[in-house]
């Protein structure tokens, strides 16, 4: 028993020291996996992204009491009892990632504070949080086997989450985080008008997904203002075709939510879930000239 004990802490030392002297290298972020939302109503929200959006509705595997909507196997919405009325619609934003534990071990040696071990969920995919560093929760998942849904789901008038938005106060200090230490690079930036800086986007290192970057927000942004700069993304070929769509299931557009040209030069139209959280649909290619800056990365394309 003796023998054993001491064979066990010299296993326990060996790891250690592994972790404490070996270079971890980090390993791909290939885009985003998904988004976390607090729902107000689970019902209304079901009825939103599975009849007017085309996803397939599934439970969490996270929370016993929320859903998740995939509009493809590998990237969901998923929506969680709110704990407030007034509690931010964004909860966490998920990346995937090729190896979950060699993730974990490269963010704490980077001084990240992470868990003591990834969870593995009953899908088989695996992942842990973290908070960057003005407290957003970060998810990385590593995949684990296809859900049911193998394929897109037909009625979706968008399987690809492109992109997700959040608001950050201090540019530098995230770039510690997503830039330098995550890998992600430039791919724009603008603002609602010439000159101001409002919008930047940065991709994924090993892929064309984004995040990007809400500048000059209020200080205390009501619920729905954070709604509405709380985003994500679905990408589409023709903007026409979503507006069609759309209209078949009974949307209607409004000043609120139209077609219209972005200042990145794609067309986009925004919806908005019964939690008031922006789902905008966004055209992959810009089809004029974006104002501020040019593009630096590549487009997404097609899945």
């Amino acid at each position: 028993m003796k023998t054993f004990f001491s064979l066990a802490l010299l296993a326990c030392m060996g790891t250690l020291a592994f972790s404490q002297h070996t270079t971890v290298t980090r390993p791909a972020i290939t885009g985003i996996a998904g988004v976390g939302l607090a729902a107000q109503s689970i019902p209304a929200d079901r009825a939103f992204y599975v009849k007017t959006i085309g996803w397939m509705a599934t439970p969490s595997i996270e929370a016993p009491n929320g859903l998740r909507f995939y509009g493809a196997p590998k990237q969901w919405v998923e929506v969680l009892p709110a704990t407030s009325a007034e509690e931010q619609p964004l909860r966490y934003i998920a990346f995937a990632t090729t190896d979950a534990k060699q993730m974990r071990l490269y963010l704490a040696q980077h001084g990240v504070t992470v868990p003591a071990a990834v969870t593995r969920w009953t899908d088989g995919s695996q992942g842990f949080s973290v908070k960057d560093p003005e407290g957003n929760t970060v998810e990385f998942v590593q995949s684990g086997p296809l859900p049911a849904h193998s394929a897109p789901d037909s009625r979706a008038i968008s399987s690809q989450m492109i992109h997700a938005g959040f608001i950050i106060h201090n540019v530098p200090v995230e770039d510690s985080f997503y830039k330098k230490i995550l890998g992600f690079r430039p791919y724009w930036k603008g603002g609602m008008k010439d000159g101001v800086t409002d919008f930047i986007s940065i991709q994924v290192p090993n892929g064309t997904d984004w995040i990007e970057y809400i500048l000059n927000t209020p200080a205390n942004p009501s619920h729905q203002e954070l709604g509405i700069v709380d985003h994500f993304s679905l990408g589409v070929v023709d903007i026409d075709t979503v507006v069609a769509k759309l209209s078949q299931r009974g949307w209607k557009p409004s000043p609120d939510s139209h077609k219209l040209m972005g200042r990145d030069g794609k067309y986009q139209v925004n919806l908005y879930d019964p939690d008031g959280v922006r789902v905008e649909f966004m055209q992959l290619r810009p089809t004029q000239k974006p104002c501020c800056s040019p593009f630096t990365g590549p487009h997404p394309k097609p899945e």
